[in-house]
């Protein structure tokens, strides 16, 4: 019986991963091809998750999407590590002056989930709930070493073609083995001409989240330096204050 349940909850959980992939709606038929499963018991799990308001029917394809339950504890996740990183950014802000961003990777974009803003006069502010890009930004690249390769060449391809930046899967491959072996990423004037920004990303429960330090871009040249190691250092303060981090790079 103990086995029967798991086989239940993996079965489950394999169908909330199929319907966060393509969350514009799945018909039971295609839900059943992604996971190996039999229709027939893709509906009685579907229907089991559907009463748990963990999925919902989509009205507009007539398939399924993940529902209001399960958006709402990603919401409360979001805000769990947002407030476990709170005190060490603020502390990060403090050393360095600078504004620094907590963002988090969902829907092929960045969104930022916490901010606090720097102490220069002339200092860069992002609004909370802002979606970036990834190809183009320090926090978005730092994410990227967590991708799949498949998932990056979609993700370049898309923003290539919405941004119009011209950078070629082949660059944006080399700058995430930059990223692998030094542990943090650059954005240099290429998002917002006249800011650039460091940024290192971590996993926590499967999600990917990501921590930047922008400046202006003349001033972020002759601190580049100490605001990168100080980034790095942060990576301690991120594990003390959320075991469950994970780290790729240096």
């Amino acid at each position: 019986m103990e086995n029967r349940g798991i086989q239940v909850l993996s079965r489950a959980a394999d169908i909330l991963r199929a319907l966060k992939a393509d969350n514009g709606g799945l018909s039971l038929g295609r839900i059943a091809r992604r996971v190996g499963l039999p229709r027939s018991t893709v509906q009685r799990i579907v229907n089991g998750l559907v009463a748990e308001k963990l999925v919902m029917p989509n009205a507009v394809s007539g398939g399924y999407r993940l529902g209001p339950e399960i958006i709402s504890l990603a919401q409360a996740a979001r805000r769990d590590v947002a407030g476990a990183l709170r005190p060490a950014i603020q502390a990060l802000s403090r050393d360095t002056g600078e504004t620094v961003d907590v963002s988090v990777y969902r829907g092929d974009g960045m969104i930022f989930v916490d901010q606090v803003v720097g102490t220069q006069r002339l200092r860069t502010v992002s609004a909370i709930g802002e979606t970036f890009p990834l190809t183009v930004t320090a926090n978005g690249k730092a994410a990227l070493v967590w991708l799949r390769d498949d998932d990056v060449a979609r993700i370049a391809a898309n923003e290539r073609r919405r941004l119009g930046t011209g950078k070629t899967l082949r660059d944006l491959r080399s700058e995430i083995e930059d990223t692998l072996e030094t542990g943090y990423a650059l954005d240099l004037d290429e998002h917002t001409v006249g800011i650039s920004a460091a940024g290192i990303a971590f996993r926590v429960r499967g999600a990917v989240y990501a921590v930047s330090l922008p400046a202006p871009s003349q001033r972020f040249r002759i601190e580049r330096q100490a605001l990168v190691e100080k980034l790095l250092a942060l990576r301690t303060e991120i594990a003390g204050a959320l075991p469950e981090a994970e780290f790729r790079g240096e």
